[in-house]
């Protein structure tokens, strides 16, 4: 399946149905009088979050959709019948922006939550609306009103409680696999992940978490090195995120210096971002020789300059992953129950949330626009040669599983 996290389309409410212009004609009855009904409303289009989708991939070539008309009113004062609304299915976690103003139509975080982003067009109204004691043969209708249409952008962003950030073949993937039943693909060379993955860590039967692990990160990624930035964007409803650092790097890279360079490509794409609770993880301390272990950790430490948690991990044998999913869950209910204690609290949290949003976005339209520019300029040899690094396209042709 294609992982498609963005996806531009256009939708359009129903017209409603226009009224009727009737007079009631019987044999014995004169006079019958005006008998034209109202037409029907037009229908709506609604977002609705599906549990079972993943990916935005349903309307990667379909981008236009449409609610149904409402049916024009009839005689013997019968109101035509209501035009049909149209759902949309949708993965949860997806937002729906009006394109023209940037206002957030719809940010769909349940299943089943409907929410509407066209409004149909008011009926029309018959003639015998406008029947009077002074106009008792009205020839006056209306018609019905035009639905609502946009432009929007379905933005998914994945839910999870934790994410997990590092550069590439940091561990990440392995300690979902670790801590969870997700099965994300594992590897001895750098990208293993190309889209965003999710693992379910039960501690106990109804205490559990979601953990959210992203494609790694290089320098340079700001400026779309690599896979770039645009799955950070993912990380902006996370409460709590996991910087993790290869401690036996296989390259020439330091663990600090590592370290160091994911907090700079954090601070270019969201300095609300970067100001997150972060926890950091040490991982893959099997491979370092045990005389060598504390003075590696220290240096991360003393290079990030950090004061926050820290912990030593194995992932790939489980060493120290335990106390780790125990803090992380002790840590998420302590915040539900100061946010239920303290409403003020929950609505920081969603402003802070929207501020990494709209930062996010600002940032990868920035990316996008000098992509563009830069291709503008190019021969046509040049584009031909530079099909592969498109980065602009909506998805990967890989495979992705969420498992809950």
């Amino acid at each position: 399946m294609k992982f498609v996290d963005e996806a531009p389309i256009r939708v359009e409410a129903g017209k409603g149905g226009n009224g009727c212009l009737s007079f009631r004609r019987e044999k014995y009855i004169p006079r019958g009088g005006p008998d034209g009904g109202d037409g029907g409303d037009g229908g709506s289009v609604f977002l609705e979050g599906d549990a079972s989708l993943n990916t935005l991939v349903d309307y990667r070539f379909t981008r236009n959709f449409r609610a149904e008309t409402g049916q024009g009113g009839q005689g013997r004062n019968m109101t035509g019948r209501k035009g049909e609304d149209l759902i949309l299915k949708v993965p949860v976690g997806t937002s729906a922006i009006d394109m023209e103003t940037d206002e957030i139509l719809a940010d769909i975080t349940e299943a089943g939550q409907q929410v509407m982003v066209a409004r149909g067009g008011w009926h029309g109204l018959g003639n015998t609306r406008f029947k009077s004691s002074v106009n008792q043969a009205p020839r006056q209708t209306s018609p019905g009103q035009e639905g609502e249409s946009r432009e929007i952008k379905l933005e998914l962003k994945v839910l999870a409680d934790v994410g997990m950030l590092g550069l590439p073949n940091a561990g990440k993937s392995t300690f979902i696999r670790s801590v969870s039943s997700a099965t994300p693909k594992v590897a001895d060379y750098p990208f293993t992940t190309l889209v965003p993955s999710l693992g379910v860590v039960r501690l106990q039967r109804h205490r559990s978490f979601v953990i959210a692990d992203i494609p790694g990160l290089i320098e340079g990624a700001s400026e779309g090195a690599g896979l770039g930035i645009r799955f950070l964007k993912h990380l902006t409803r996370n409460r709590v995120l996991l910087h993790t650092i290869d401690m036996a790097p296989w390259d020439d890279i330091t663990p600090a210096e590592a370290a160091t360079s994911i907090v700079r490509e954090l601070e270019k794409f969201s300095p609300t971002l970067v100001q997150r609770e972060r926890w950091l993880v040490l991982n893959k301390l099997d491979m370092v020789p045990e005389e060598e272990r504390e003075a590696r950790c220290q240096s991360v430490i003393d290079a990030l300059g950090w004061e926050g948690p820290v912990y030593r991990v194995s992932a790939i044998n489980g060493e120290g992953t335990e106390q780790l999913c125990h803090d992380l869950m002790m840590r998420l209910e302590t915040m539900k129950e100061e946010e239920e204690a303290n409403p003020e609290l929950a609505e920081i949290e969603h402003q802070t949330q929207l501020a990494m949003q709209e930062e996010a976005r600002q940032r990868i339209e920035e990316l996008r626009l000098a992509y563009r520019a830069k291709k503008a300029g190019k021969t046509l040899e040049d584009e031909d040669d530079s099909d592969d690094d498109d980065w602009n396209e909506d998805d990967y042709d890989v495979e992705v599983e969420y498992v809950k």
